[in-house]
């Protein structure tokens, strides 16, 4: 229990980076907090992987980055399961034209694809608010945009994550994907609104098919680059949410007891 509130000490405190003079301002910094769990096999992994790649690729994406205030913005990227995979880490790509993002697109298309064991959202968010901190770009806005599979069932909570990161000005979206979701939460779209997601405009995007990944990517980061109106299928914040948030470490007794034994009080 002490490292777990030492770690969101740690978070909450993390003062806002202020860039210094010079410094390239953009119109978002956004985190690409992509699910590599042992839950999804390899071909659905895959096709998750090229619906990043493809959205990277998209004029609708391209467009969407040019017509901002500032006309270029931030990216970085990485891989979790139940932590995060640090050689699947892209550090902060400046994307202002179409070969910018073809180029990033081209580097995620020519990486190994494999899962990892677990699912710890709040790993990915302390890890995201991290790389968040580091940034080297002036941003008018910070996003965080998980995907996932499955509730956290490793880690620290995920809630207090969550809050700690929107307590530090990041928004976090979510991508829930829903072709065979794991770990027992229920209707995983309402999981991530209740439990994941947060700041001012965040949403979660259901993913029901895999053929829907890519169309489904590049909404979303269209959506979070040129901040436009959420469409009716996405899910929004409930201000009295009605998701248990722990429903994924309830299914693993064991590591409940051991990490959080005050719960049992």
């Amino acid at each position: 229990m002490l490292t777990t509130l030492a770690m969101l000490f740690a978070l909450s405190s993390t003062p806002v980076a202020t860039p210094a003079a010079g410094i390239a301002q953009v119109d978002v910094a956004l985190v690409l907090a992509v699910d590599m769990s042992g839950s999804m096999d390899l071909e659905e992994a895959r096709v998750q992987r090229m619906g990043y790649v493809e959205a990277l690729r998209h004029p609708d994406f391209i467009n969407a980055v040019t017509a901002g205030l500032n006309g270029r913005i931030a990216i970085s990227y990485f891989e979790w399961a139940g932590s995060v995979n640090e050689t699947s880490v892209v550090g902060w790509q400046l994307i202002d034209d179409a070969n910018d993002a073809a180029a990033l697109a081209e580097h995620l298309a020519s990486r190994p694809v494999f899962t990892r064991r677990g699912t710890s959202i709040s790993n990915a968010i302390f890890f995201a608010s991290k790389l968040m901190a580091a940034s080297p770009y002036d941003a008018l806005r910070r996003v965080v945009d998980v995907s996932g599979d499955g509730p956290n069932n490793l880690g620290p909570p995920v809630n207090p994550a969550r809050d700690a990161a929107v307590a530090n000005g990041i928004i976090i979206n979510g991508l829930a994907i829903l072709i065979r979701p794991s770990g027992g939460a229920g209707s995983l779209d309402r999981y991530y609104a209740d439990c994941v997601i947060g700041g001012p405009g965040s949403f979660v995007l259901p993913v029901h098919q895999p053929e829907d990944f890519a169309v489904a990517i590049r909404q979303k980061l269209v959506m979070e680059v040129s901040r436009t109106s959420p469409a009716a299928q996405i899910v929004p914040v409930q201000s009295a949410p009605s998701t248990d948030c722990l429903i994924g470490e309830k299914l693993r007794p064991g590591f409940l007891d051991r990490v959080y034994p005050e719960l049992d009080k």
